[in-house]
């Protein structure tokens, strides 16, 4: 869940602006002006060097909204109207998933351990004896300095000072990825490999200087709706927790953007369900001590990049988005298809699948709304299709075994929800990859809480979770 800071306020600045541009059919005459409006003269620079430094950092910021990554410059002196000329002529979205802002990406430490002011240049100096690469040394003043091209973050430096002096700075990025997937290049910039990244989003919700973006699909999904394209949004379950509504009106704001229909991905996941019912009574009763769940694609990633031995209890169902955009696809074989949700790895799903053409977040849809005036809370309510309340709670930890179990299997099994990959966690998949584990059925969701609590969410998951309930509530009661 990416909690309200400002890199994410940024972000929605720049978006909001990206998308009232585009819709005035200005985009590409107004565009260079949006880092001279977000950092204007008159407000000297505050966080960084200079106003111009700002302006740079805004200027690749706008790139991966307008759907380039920042290795696709060049030239530092092509305008950004160049660039929003190519997101407007392009015929395919891009392929990527995140990039790394370089200019952005500057301020954090080189080495995990830093010598602090409390050092006394002690007689002893435990921290240079048990230092295994010889990376410390007196400096001129007579205290420890930690030098950066040699120092391996082992820590047994910060272990071995009696005065506290020596302290772990996190690089907040590098912290949270649960699989070791992004580190800093020879040039000091934190760099993402794909071949481990499973697209959780933890790093980009982290990274306090907002320097990691998903490649957005903005400009296409606005461009397929202004060219009166059949464009049909596919909308994850736990919207309904991003709103304190009535659903029916969120969904009728979705409409007025101009989708020219609006699906529930929850009708995909009734099938998911029945799906993987039968798939889990099938494989317990081949002999397979257990199955796991394959909707959360950032588990399946761990599981294809990770957690090899695990690949052969995963469920072969398809998601409910992939079922959702099958069904769609079949009835309007001519139409853009726009997945909308909470998840960073979806991007990644929908890149692959070859039934969903473009991805937005939540985030997104919501700055959508406000560039668009659109306000759900005056929205009329539309007509909602009739969904079992199990599907639609897929949105929620413990909800795919809930509908699993409202399958009426006739056979006695144990389940087991894994809320959240974490280092932990992912030790624990390990442990069960190896043909043990204490339940036959197992959930896996890499977000705490579930879907509701994704990474490119912008409600509180907590009060996501109450929204979402009672949600469910308002459209039982019709």
């Amino acid at each position: 869940m990416a909690y309200l800071n400002n890199t994410m306020i940024i972000r929605r600045q720049l978006v909001r602006k990206v998308v009232r541009l585009f819709n005035e059919g200005r985009l590409i005459e107004g565009i260079d002006r949006i880092p001279l409006e977000i950092s204007p003269r008159e407000i000297p620079a505050q966080r960084r060097c200079c106003i111009y430094k700002e302006r740079a950092v805004v200027r690749y910021k706008l790139m991966p909204i307008l759907g380039l990554g920042i290795e696709e410059e060049q030239d530092e002196l092509t305008p950004l109207s160049e660039f929003a000329r190519m997101a407007i002529d392009r015929t395919a979205a891009s392929k990527r998933v995140l990039t790394v802002v370089d200019e952005a990406c500057t301020s954090c430490v080189k080495v995990n351990y830093i010598v602090t002011n409390i050092c006394r240049g002690c007689v002893a100096s435990p921290c240079i004896m048990n230092c295994p690469k010889n990376a410390i040394r007196f400096n001129s003043s007579g205290a420890a300095e930690i030098k950066s091209d040699k120092c391996v973050n082992c820590g047994l430096c910060k272990e071995a000072c009696p005065y506290h002096a020596i302290v772990y700075v996190p690089i907040p990025c590098e912290e949270v990825c649960p699989v070791n997937a992004i580190s800093k290049n020879e040039h000091g910039i934190e760099y993402i490999d794909e071949s481990k990244c499973i697209y959780c989003g933890r790093c980009q919700n982290a990274c306090p200087f907002g320097s990691i973006y998903e490649i957005s699909n903005l400009i296409d999904v606005l461009k397929s709706i202004q060219q009166k394209q059949e464009t049909i949004a596919l909308v994850a379950p736990a919207l309904f927790g991003q709103y304190d509504l009535h659903p029916a009106k969120v969904m009728k704001a979705i409409e007025n953007i101009g989708f020219t229909k609006v699906v529930e991905v929850a009708r995909g996941a009734e099938i998911t369900t029945r799906n993987e019912a039968e798939e889990l009574v099938h494989r317990l009763g081949e002999g397979a001590p257990f199955m796991t769940t394959s909707c959360c694609p950032s588990y399946v990633e761990l599981t294809r990049k990770h957690l090899e031995g695990m690949k052969p209890f995963v469920s072969d169902t398809g998601s409910p988005m992939h079922y959702t955009a099958e069904m769609v696809k079949k009835m309007y074989p001519e139409a853009k298809t726009v997945f909308i949700g909470p998840c960073v790895a979806k991007r990644k799903e929908g890149i692959d699948n070859e039934f969903v053409d473009y991805v937005l977040s939540f985030s997104e849809l919501d700055t959508i709304f406000e560039a668009m005036d659109i306000k759900p809370a005056d929205c009329e309510e539309t007509a909602l299709d009739y969904i079992a309340s199990e599907a639609r709670g897929f949105a929620l930890s413990g909800g795919v075994i809930a509908a699993i179990q409202a399958q009426n299997l006739k056979i006695d099994i144990k389940t087991l929800s894994v809320d959240g990959l974490n280092k932990k966690s992912i030790n624990l998949l390990k442990a069960f990859s190896k043909g043990k584990s204490p339940a036959q059925f197992i959930e896996v969701m890499a977000c705490e809480g579930g879907c509701i609590a994704g990474p490119v969410s912008h409600m509180n998951p907590q009060k996501g979770k109450r929204n979402f309930e009672k949600g469910l509530e308002m459209i039982s009661e019709k």
